[in-house]
């Protein structure tokens, strides 16, 4: 931005601000945002249903078709491609980006997020790969709302409302579900339950809903009418799936980390002929470099093999939904290599179980190699097929019957509960795009039981189990938030004057008359730490001569209570605080001395983070 333009930009911005109220410039932004976001998920929904239409028209029925082999690897082939050299910064993990944006970058996003997901995400769905698209919507919204949020200048608190207002506006763009679009700003971004931040989330979302309603193609959003009606002694059924889902999305969980954790190792392996041993040498490349593109082929291959084998992987899922939930689950065998089998009900349930586990091994192996997708529609279509399974296991004993298509709706609830760990987001969700509200109860039973399973042993949702281990997540707990904005490298005080294990007594005492700390750190010539001279513990001897040249530094001396690493999260520094008692404490990077936190200046800075935190 060149200095003339911005100069009318501030103009602009600072005539804005003085003569419209701040609640009300909220509420207007919030509208706009909500505008915003509904026509982006209208055009994402749309393109994708588009091109899924177009490809799946191509390939026969009753026959297995390769094109399922190659769809998927062409689109992660080409987003791969406009990650590369168009974007140039990885886009993945939508969700986590927007949490750790809040955390640790005061809600502010990369320009490019409000449209390089949706692109990621078309070319890689639309093509067949087996993700979902609602992260990528849900990032784009929420960069929406942050580059509003910093186009007018506005503070931390504001913007992140706008971030939160993004995301609710997506959420409610993309399945026309307003109420459950607020609820998760509020449980997923843990944005703050108050009148302030309430009314503009809802505005954004039921603004993003209208725009859908009026423009979204007909049959592209996910939406179906609950039929049999609740019986009641059934219900501790619906508390087993709870239970079922629960520990079905502990799988989820674990097994998108490791092939996460596989993905990324696999693409800075390769292996080196080596003439002397006249064999190949398996060696790994350091730094961020990645072999891009052997991880890419590797990965896509192994999508294209499993959506092969079993085309319901192919996309997001919500079509295998529906015809599951319209009775015709067999259909789900066709363009399959068992498609000679789909009368046969007990291979069917055989069928979806391979399904239902080889699910997320395809939505992350998709995203691993370099596809741009999330796991909102996988999560709700592996509950869905986890629901269906489970009632006709339960139907096979003669004295007891269920409703598969309530079991379906309850287990798409309980998994999004189990991996999200967003509970009321599940079960207002099912209930506003299902028309289900009669199985609320039902629902709700299950997501809970699924959600108190999943934490049990998955403390952390997939969204903010890479942040919380890194100590970067904000969390309802105003303490711990504050305390993770603070940034430790910006409380760092430098001022101290450092002298070396050799320096007299004498040489001290010129250093402590320039000084206005009383803390001497002591480094060698390499600026590496070795300890610290207190001026209490010496003022006994500064004021005699005649120790000033035989007593040296190195005598006087003393190791540090505790040493603080650069980067150390805010809540690991108050821990050795708490523990040792000290005002301060040395920073550290590599052993070399880089200065002192004290913990009166991160008390003051706290106070002040905390007026700004709750400010009107």
């Amino acid at each position: 931005m060149n200095t003339s333009v911005k100069v009318i930009h501030i103009k602009i911005t600072q005539w804005i601000t003085r003569n419209i109220p701040n609640q009300r410039l909220i509420v207007l932004l919030s509208a706009i945002i909500g505008i915003l976001t509904g026509l982006a998920a209208v055009l994402l929904k749309n393109i994708v249903h588009e091109l899924t239409r177009f490809f799946t028209g191509t390939i026969h029925l009753h026959s297995a078709n390769w094109l399922y082999f190659v769809l998927p690897f062409a689109g992660i082939l080409l987003t791969v491609l406009f990650v590369k050299f168009f974007v140039k910064e990885d886009i993945v993990h939508g969700i986590t980006r927007i949490l750790f944006s809040i955390s640790k970058r005061n809600s502010r996003l990369q320009s490019h997020n409000t449209y390089s997901s949706m692109i990621g995400s078309s070319l890689t769905v639309g093509f067949g790969g087996s993700a979902g698209l609602e992260s990528p919507i849900v990032l784009t919204g929420s960069a929406i709302g942050s580059g509003i949020g910093q186009w007018f200048r506005l503070n931390y608190n504001t913007t992140t409302l706008l971030v939160g207002c993004g995301a609710a506006g997506a959420i409610g763009g993309i399945f026309s579900a307003p109420v459950a679009a607020v609820v998760f700003a509020l449980e997923v971004l843990m944005l703050d339950l108050t009148t302030a931040s309430i009314i503009p989330l809802l505005i954004s979302a039921i603004t993003a809903t209208a725009v859908s309603w009026l423009l979204m193609g007909k049959g592209v959003v996910f939406s179906f009418t609950v039929m049999d009606p609740l019986i009641l002694k059934n219900l501790p059924y619906y508390i087993v799936l709870g239970f079922f889902t629960g520990f079905i999305s502990i799988y989820f969980t674990r097994i998108t980390k490791y092939i996460e954790r596989m993905m990324d190792k696999m693409g800075k392996i390769y292996f080196r002929w080596d003439k002397s041993a006249g064999r190949f040498v398996k060696e790994e490349i350091t730094g961020k470099k990645v072999l891009i593109f052997q991880r890419l082929f590797i990965g896509s291959a192994v999508v294209g093999l499993l959506i092969f084998i079993c085309p319901p992987l192919f996309g997001e899922g919500y079509e295998a939904l529906k015809m599951i939930l319209s009775g015709n689950s067999a259909d789900l065998l066709d363009n399959s290599i068992f498609s000679s089998l789909k009368n046969d009900h007990a291979w069917l349930l055989v069928f979806l179980s391979a399904v239902l586990l080889l699910k997320v091994i395809a939505m992350a192996v998709t995203t691993g190699s370099g596809g741009v997708g999330g796991i909102f529609a996988p999560t709700l279509f592996m509950g869905g097929v986890s629901g269906f399974i489970l009632a006709n296991v339960i139907n096979k004993i003669p004295i007891f019957w269920v409703s598969d298509k309530n079991f379906v709706l309850a287990g798409m609830a309980g998994m999004m509960a189990g991996v999200m760990h967003a509970p009321l987001t599940a079960i207002f969700l099912i209930t506003d795009i299902t028309g289900g509200h009669a199985l609320f109860l039902p629902i709700s039973l299950t997501a809970a039981f699924a959600f108190i399973t999943s934490q049990y042993i998955e403390p952390h949702s997939i969204y903010t189990s890479r942040l919380a281990k890194r100590g970067e997540l904000i969390t309802h707990d105003k303490d711990k938030a504050i305390l993770t904005l603070l940034k430790t490298n910006k409380l760092i005080e430098k001022d101290f004057i450092c002298v070396r294990p050799e320096n007299t007594l004498g040489d001290l005492v010129k250093c402590i008359s320039k000084s206005k700390r009383n803390i001497f750190p002591v480094i060698d010539h390499n600026t590496n730490f070795i300890g610290v001279v207190l001026l209490d513990n010496i003022r006994d001897i500064i004021f005699d001569p005649q120790q000033y040249k035989i007593t040296t530094v190195s005598e006087l001396l003393t190791p540090a209570p505790a040493k603080i690493e650069a980067g150390e999260t805010m809540d690991a520094v108050m821990d050795k605080f708490e523990k040792t008692g000290a005002w301060n404490l040395p920073v550290v990077e590599n052993k070399k001395y880089i200065g002192f936190l004290s913990k009166s200046k991160i008390f003051s800075s706290y106070r002040h983070l905390l007026q700004q935190f709750y400010e009107e």
